[in-house]
């Protein structure tokens, strides 16, 4: 591939020692273009020539591609490890762009803003008190795939790159599950410097209005409810700094409740672990999402982005410390939450706040070519929307921490043990077997699986509880404290109910597939069998016959009825393959 090799021989090129042209090609297009990747690989390079006590450029993770994954890690005292930052207890913010790589304007504002930070221009001395860790482009493949209108409701730049990796992965549905290349190498990122702060730069689809970005933290809704304040502080003054600079965020994502009627208004919410506004909570640190509006020009968006990268910055400066301690309190905090009651999803009440909405005049008629009520705004026209707007979130599917944590039975450890790595999840082996180990099971009642794929894995979703039952272990199986600071997330992998659990994902799908079985003339023989010898249960099935007639309309359900009593029945079809156990083992 001759562009990855171009790309890694500039990795390799000695430094030049003219000085470094700091100037992104966006910038000199007036940000009506956006460059390719050997570009990001130029001022990687470039800002560690020009900064070299100051900027860091490194590698942290190879694409499917081969392209390399940069970063710049920036701060004024020359901070520039892990290590390092640790030692010095300094909070680290890490800026991502480009996680959809369409999405592009992260890439040019986070190299606009490190400049002018650099040289004094914008916001002084916030490089002093953190470490600023910068990726122009996540999804570098994705950014590759470039062309004019691979986003054709977004203005600007005239070509972009690609939502989803050479892989076909969405990288911000991938958070939790970590099945790209490209997330397991931004996991390892994050796991080593272990950022305070991460913020990820898109473009929102949707509908037309003036409203120009939202911003959304968290926590704020969910996680640690100390915790909280510091996610809703960050939130309201970015806000607040950004709209001094002539925006107008707001503080929810701007997508109608109901597709494409303004006049539905708007919901807030809280988002799954396998976006990045839920996945960071769920190790005690914050995460905010920038959503600039697709329909603003790209030079606006470019504006706005920078602007809200340079807020982060100025408020980490400002409260980093602060915070810094409430996310080690929060730390603490999860390390004693066995027994307690855990959130594992959320939902918006149906309270309602009627909110004036800077929209455009609009149309809606029916669609002879779709057949359905399409809106048509007119941006000419500046109207006030009089909309609804849903923003109390509580507390859903609730489940109690388990006492001492979970166990993960020895033929699945392999494959649990990876994923928690990925995580930074504390585990250990059990060194022995153990008969009669004290454990809860989940025994699914019903498990449905999803009809078709999505992001390569057929869900699945149960019903059960848990419920007493010693169960022997064999040596190798993993034991999983819920004492340890990301608790939350440790609850959030292993409770099946959970909305991005590794069993939500089919990750233990062969548990609920049923493999033995008997021949109908058998079970048959074998039913006859069973009512002769057992009155009772005779007497359960001729009942079941009567009030059931989906049951009595199939006789593949009234032949398993006793098949179910059978001695060669698999007592592990349905049996969720971790445990739950209150005592550590």
């Amino acid at each position: 591939m001759i562009r990855t090799a171009f790309l890694l021989a500039l990795l390799a090129a000695p430094l030049a020692h003219a000085a470094p042209d700091l100037v992104t090609v966006s910038e000199r297009s007036g940000f009506q273009a956006t460059g390719r990747y050997d570009e990001v690989v130029r001022l990687c390079r470039a800002f560690q020539q020009a900064y070299p006590k100051q900027v860091s450029c490194f590698q942290f993770g190879t694409t499917p591609e081969g392209r390399p994954m940069l970063a710049l890690a920036a701060n004024a005292r020359g901070t520039l490890t892990p290590v390092a930052a640790r030692k010095a207890g300094l909070p680290v913010t890490l800026v991502q762009g480009g996680i959809h790589a369409g999405e592009i304007d992260g890439k040019d504002a986070g190299f606009l803003a490190l400049r002018e930070i650099l040289e004094g221009k914008v916001a002084p001395g916030v490089l002093d008190k953190q470490v600023l860790l910068f990726v122009p482009v996540f999804n570098v493949d994705g950014h590759e795939r470039f062309a004019k209108w691979n986003r054709p409701n977004q203005r600007g730049p005239v070509e972009m790159g690609w939502r989803t990796t050479a892989q076909n992965f969405n990288l911000n549905r991938d958070y939790v599950k970590a099945d790209a290349p490209e997330m397991q190498a931004m996991l390892a990122l994050v796991n080593a410097w272990d950022p305070l702060t991460y913020v990820d730069l898109h473009v929102t689809d949707g509908a037309k209005f003036q409203h120009d970005v939202s911003i959304q933290v968290e926590p704020v809704y969910s996680g640690d409810p100390e915790f909280r304040k510091a996610g809703l502080a960050l939130r309201a003054n970015v806000i607040a700094d950004i709209a001094k600079q002539g925006s107008m965020p707001q503080a929810y994502y701007m997508s109608f409740k109901e597709t494409d009627d303004p006049a539905s208004g708007f919901v807030d919410g809280v988002s799954d672990p396998r976006f990045s506004t839920g996945y960071f909570q769920l190790r005690n640190r914050m995460a905010m999402l920038v959503e600039t509006h697709s329909w603003k020009d790209y030079p606006t968006r470019v504006r706005i982005t920078h602007n809200a990268v340079v807020s982060v910055l100025q408020q980490v400066a400002a409260h980093g410390a602060a915070w810094q301690q409430a996310a080690r309190d929060a730390d603490a905090r999860a390390t004693h939450i066995a027994g307690q009651p855990v959130a594992l999803t959320y939902r918006t009440t149906d309270r309602t706040t009627m909110v004036d909405f800077q929209g455009y005049a609009y149309t809606r008629t029916m669609s002879d070519v779709s057949g359905m009520l399409m809106t048509h705004y007119d941006e000419t026209q500046p109207q006030v929307w009089h909309v609804p707007l849903r923003d109390e979130v509580v507390a859903d599917l609730q489940v109690q921490a388990p006492g001492a944590g979970y166990v993960v039975p020895a033929a699945w450890a392999q494959m649990v043990a990876a994923k928690l790595t990925q995580h930074g999840i504390v585990f250990r082996r059990l060194d022995k077997a153990i008969d009669g180990a004290p454990v809860q099971t989940f025994r699914a009642e019903q498990a449905t699986f999803a009809a078709t794929s999505f992001e390569s894995h057929q869900r699945l979703t149960v019903t059960g509880a848990w419920k007493a039952e010693p169960r022997n272990l064999v040596k190798g199986a993993l034991f999983v404290p819920i004492a340890q600071p990301k608790a939350r997330l440790v609850m959030a992998l292993f409770e099946p109910q959970a909305p991005d659990s590794l069993l939500a994902w089919g990750e233990f799908n062969n548990a609920f597939e049923p493999k033995e079985y008997m021949e109908d003339y058998v079970a048959e023989d074998v039913a006859r069998e069973q009512m002769a010898r057992d009155p009772a249960l005779a007497a359960a099935f001729r009942n079941r016959l009567e009030h059931d007639p989906a049951f009595a309309g199939n006789p593949h359900a009234r032949l398993e009825f006793f098949a179910r009593r059978h001695p060669s029945w698999d007592e592990r079809l349905n049996l969720y393959p971790v445990l739950r156990t209150d005592v550590a083992l």
